[in-house]
């Protein structure tokens, strides 16, 4: 048999599963191009299904499984090309992920070049995007704001839609497309099929399915809201002003890390990227401040691995896909379980293992606890690495890459007749000792004497000044200032007694400020009021958001800070007579 038989036969037999779901031979072509050989658990069930049935679809799965094949090819199946109307909505949280879901449509349909796929998305002309759909777009991928504003100008028909996608439908929700969600479900044809595809299912998303889809059939690939089960998570307790010199030794104590480090505010990522970069590391930062001519340049090159490091916050990483991260890591925790989980899912995608790591100190163990137990995960304590660890690691990955370095003797050798002479004088143990000692003296010498970074009870000592300040500074109680840096601090009438806790608050302000560029800094909840922080750019965006606005019937009142008009002022102590 000749070798192109053998590999048309072998191509053939990985495809066989991907084969019997019905799929066109040109998709199945088109696929196995892609590197496909068998169908994920969702795409195994989620395909066949659409293939065969009218029935509205939940589809609950982590990210990186494969949701996009899951519903891109049985509709592109189902197209029609000879119809120039829109046959298939997908909505989709960012402007990243919709460019990659349109990439994905279109690679899938290559042998079917009549269908054509158009995204719309905010943040580009929406005059180009009109001209597109005018031209007839059969598919067409958009995020929900930049969608409803095409649907108002009657430039995006969906009257006669056959299948409407909520992708990523709980980080839509987060990102406060609740309204745009509703608006675009109701101007909908009630007669076409909705998918929804979630990673998680809060109680927002269970209220969606039951206003919007007709007894849908629900498909599972794992549990709902736990975590994937090839994602080891991890903690290393510290003291928070130690905070920054123990994502280095996690970053040194794994030479090959290829990973996230999440941060909370824009401010924070950019200075603990640019630390990383003041320090050696391959690291760049990703948040709202940049343009989108730097936010393409740092994600490109982080998707083609010529940074390892990518120090982002929520917002700007999300709709970022790369398969093979070894590493997500927690610089702060987040206050909302289900933001750990999409954290964490972003490692240990398509069958890969992966480490989600969180440096927490002892105030935030309680939030670890909470997220264990809402996502049904099991964290393990590791110690921070010490100097003698770090340099252990790093001499063994450097033996491995010279024993495993490919040698092209006809490009070296013409130098290697100086190389002999000059090392000549140097026998095998003196050689191999000049080299480890140039290439690893740096390390040797850093951590020298490196102190414990570890925190636990027993080492706390209310003796340690520095520890107090860290650990007290955050006290509601003496905070003056009504700003922190370039984030504006704002008050709202609600509080514990109205029966919200902090995830809800913040998802209630993201709601309002339907806009999800705007960060959101820290919450403070009181019984009968709170304060929130968001940024100092957008104050009056936010006054003028909450106008109007109501709570459970109640009405939201939100303005700016004046600390001291909330703070009862300090009780006199009177001396005994």
């Amino acid at each position: 048999m000749r070798e192109k038989d053998r590999t048309e036969l072998k191509t053939k037999e990985m495809m066989k599963e991907f084969r019997e779901a019905g799929l066109r031979e040109e998709i199945l072509d088109a696929i196995s191009e892609m590197g496909f050989e068998k169908p994920t658990p969702i795409q195994d069930r989620t395909i066949s299904h659409l293939l065969a049935s009218d029935r509205d679809l939940i589809g609950l799965a982590q990210t990186g499984t494969g949701k996009t094949a899951a519903f891109g090819l049985p509709i592109i199946q189902r197209v029609d090309p000879r119809s120039r109307d829109t046959q298939a909505l997908i909505l989709c949280p960012t402007r990243e992920l919709c460019m990659q879901i349109t990439k994905d449509f279109n690679q899938y349909s290559k042998y079917l070049p009549k269908i054509s796929v158009a995204a719309v998305y905010g943040g580009a002309s929406i005059e180009t995007q009109i001209r597109a759909l005018k031209k007839g777009v059969h598919i067409v991928v958009g995020t929900p704001g930049r969608v409803l504003d095409l649907i108002y100008k009657q430039c995006l028909i969906i009257d006669k839609i056959s299948f409407l996608v909520l992708d990523e439908a709980d980080e839509m929700l987060n990102m406060g497309f609740k309204e745009d969600l509703d608006s675009i479900l109701s101007a909908a044809t009630p007669e076409r099929q909705t998918l929804l595809f979630s990673a998680t299912m809060p109680r927002e998303i269970a209220q969606i399915a039951k206003h919007y889809m007709k007894e849908p059939e629900e498909i599972s690939a794992g549990q709902k809201n736990v975590g994937a089960e090839n994602v080891e998570h991890y903690y290393y307790l510290v003291h928070a002003r130690d905070r920054y010199l123990a994502l280095k030794r996690i970053s040194d104590v794994n030479p090959d890390i290829y990973g996230i480090v999440f941060c909370r505010t824009r401010e924070e990522t950019q200075d603990v990227a640019d630390k990383l970069i003041a320090d050696g590391y391959n690291a760049d930062a990703l948040h709202g401040n940049l343009s989108q001519a730097q936010r393409d340049q740092v994600m490109n090159r982080f998707r083609t691995g010529h940074l390892q490091l990518l120090v982002a916050t929520d917002v700007a990483a999300r709709g970022l896909d790369v398969n093979n991260l070894s590493h997500v890591i927690n610089y702060n925790l987040p206050d909302d379980p289900d933001i750990y989980l999409h954290r964490s899912g972003r490692t240990g995608r398509a069958g890969r293992s992966g480490i989600s790591v969180s440096i927490i100190h002892m105030k935030e163990k309680s939030k670890l606890r909470m997220i264990e137990q809402r996502s049904k995960i099991r964290f393990e304590q590791k110690k921070v690495p010490g100097g003698i660890n770090i340099c252990e690691m790093q001499l063994f990955n450097l033996v491995d890459k010279v024993v495993n370095a490919e040698v092209n003797k006809t490009q070296i050798e013409r130098f290697l007749p100086y190389i002999y002479e000059k090392l000549g004088d140097l026998d095998r143990d003196n050689l191999i000792q000049h080299f480890i000692s140039l290439e690893f003296n740096r390390f040797l010498e850093y951590y020298r004497d490196a102190p414990d970074l570890n925190q636990n009870i027993e080492t706390r000592k209310r003796s340690d000044k520095g520890w107090e300040k860290e650990n007290f500074r955050d006290k509601s109680k003496g905070q003056k200032p009504t700003r922190n840096g370039k984030f504006s601090r704002f008050f709202i009438n609600i509080g514990s007694r109205d029966n919200i806790d902090k995830p809800s608050m913040i998802k209630l302000i993201a709601q309002q400020l339907r806009n999800r560029n705007i960060e959101i800094g820290k919450v403070d909840l009181m019984r009968n009021f709170s304060f929130f922080e968001i940024d100092s750019n957008f104050e009056n965006e936010a006054v003028k958001a909450f106008s109007g606005a109501e709570f459970n019937g109640r009405p939201l009142n939100v303005e700016l800070s004046n600390r001291e008009a909330f703070e009862p002022p300090p009780r006199k102590k009177f001396k005994r007579k």
